[in-house]
């Protein structure tokens, strides 16, 4: 196809493409060390960031990451807790946190991302999600070279979430990358009526 993007190879290759240039406000659900707002923050470096995760020492790789940006706020929450009030955000992100809770708490949580989404704002979760199958689920345990289960894995299919999140409200919900047991899940708000 003449004039086509390269074909993305990773999940963070999909996350910089679905990222405008012109977003304003971006909020990370789980963010770990940062890693998914520091991309974020490449392709709309103005933008302002809220980061929560409920582990200490994860906050304080991103604290040391975003040291020098005033811009980037950081906020100890644990998500199997309702979000707290922060406003809307054009851009919510997540990565590899989700899958620790509860259905019903994914559920709640889906709903509480739309919530603080500003319209035409997007969702994208990079998720581990469930195989179909076990054998399936088996042959990613050895890509990885893992023996044994992470207890707190919660994991839900594809299809399931997809579901969920169209019945939250978001639009043009996709699969938009997936290797294996790992997803990039993305949705969008519809514009306010």
């Amino acid at each position: 196809v003449p004039n086509a993007p390269a074909v993305a190879g990773s999940h963070e290759d999909v996350l910089r493409e679905l990222i405008p240039c012109d977003v304003r406000s971006v909020l990370d659900l789980g963010c770990g060390d940062g890693r998914l707002m520091a991309i974020a923050l490449e392709r709309s470096p103005e933008a302002t960031a809220v980061g929560l995760d409920f582990s200490e020492p994860m906050l304080e790789l991103a604290r040391a990451r975003f040291a020098d940006n005033d811009c980037v706020t950081l906020v100890a929450h644990d998500l199997s807790e309702p979000l707290p009030d922060l406003g809307t955000f054009d851009l919510v992100v997540s990565g590899f946190a989700i899958h620790h809770l509860e259905d019903a708490r994914k559920i709640a949580i889906y709903g509480e991302a739309f919530t603080c989404t500003s319209p035409r704002g997007r969702f994208v979760n990079v998720e581990h999600v469930a195989s179909p199958t076990e054998a399936l689920h088996q042959e990613f345990m050895a890509a990885l070279g893992i023996a044994t289960e992470d207890p707190s894995n919660r994991c839900v299919s594809v299809e399931m979430q997809l579901s969920w999140l169209r019945e939250v409200g978001f639009d043009d919900v996709d699969c938009l990358w997936k290797w294996r047991e790992m997803a990039l899940l993305a949705a969008r708000r519809p514009s306010a009526s």
